[in-house]
């Protein structure tokens, strides 16, 4: 009872900036400062999203569908070519600067020819989701390999313990915070991305949606979208969170304790 007391303590400032935004939104608009078709009240987003909400869910699917299969594929790209990188430093040496390189090229540059050389189906929006989620994890994996300390790795040594078993019983597990912190990262862009690729083309999808209210000029609905985004956005960070306690129960302990000696 206490820690959720203190769990809700911990949200009521972000709750609180979230209200304010909300008023002076709403504020705005009932001042009549900016002309309603330009940007519209939350009430009129509020029903907006009820409204539609059967055309949101049927769109979201194509979506998430995306952003999970995406997200998957990169987690599994993004272990390989870290856990190779950690193992073999020329390997480090030459994909470092291409690993950079994907992610200095716009994606919007980059969904038009996605498109154009795979079709309007989903295999152009995954593909886009990849190339933007693997990076931070493969980023954070790297970052927790080199985190371990070199006298742990000797005493494996000194027991006998081979190459597998070091990574296994070591690196790994010390690389897991940092896994969860890049995969939090991509969870989030996951979404984006299938939405940026939709934009350019498609038949279902929350971006296909968006581009289909805009031309209408339906800006109500837009906002609703956005809103939809933000909160599936949000759920798959906590969900990341969730399985992170799981697997790590002592890093949520370690988190407890932290917050009651503050």
């Amino acid at each position: 009872m206490k820690e959720r007391s203190e769990n809700t303590t911990r949200k009521l400032p972000a709750l609180t900036a979230l209200a304010l935004i909300v008023f002076f939104w709403w504020a705005l608009c009932e001042s009549g400062a900016v002309p309603s078709y330009m940007l519209p009240s939350p009430a009129d987003v509020v029903r907006a999203f009820v409204s539609d909400f059967p055309n949101l869910t049927f769109h979201a699917k194509t979506t998430l569908l995306e952003a999970f299969y995406g997200l998957l594929i990169g987690i599994a790209l993004a272990f390989v070519i870290a856990t190779v990188m950690d193992r073999f430093r020329t390997l480090k040496e030459a994909l470092s600067p291409i690993l950079v390189i994907t992610q200095t090229i716009p994606t919007i540059a980059i969904a038009p020819l996605l498109v154009l050389w795979m079709g309007f189906g989903m295999a152009p929006k995954i593909t886009l989701v990849v190339i933007t989620t693997f990076f931070p994890i493969a980023v954070g994996l790297l970052d927790g390999y080199r985190s371990v300390d070199l006298d742990e790795i000797n005493l494996m040594r000194a027991m006998g313990a081979g190459s597998g078993q070091i990574f296994r019983y070591v690196k790994f597990p010390s690389a897991l915070p940092f896994f969860f912190s890049g995969l939090r990262i991509s969870a989030s862009y996951a979404v984006v991305g299938a939405v940026i690729a939709e934009w350019l083309g498609g038949f279902e999808g929350l971006g296909v949606y968006m581009t289909r209210v805009k031309k209408a000029y339906a800006f109500d609905r837009m906002f609703a979208v956005i809103i939809l985004i933000v909160v599936i956005s949000l759920l798959l960070m906590a969900l990341v969170d969730l399985i992170r306690d799981l697997a790590m129960p002592w890093h949520r302990v370690k988190a407890v304790n932290q917050n009651h000696n503050s």
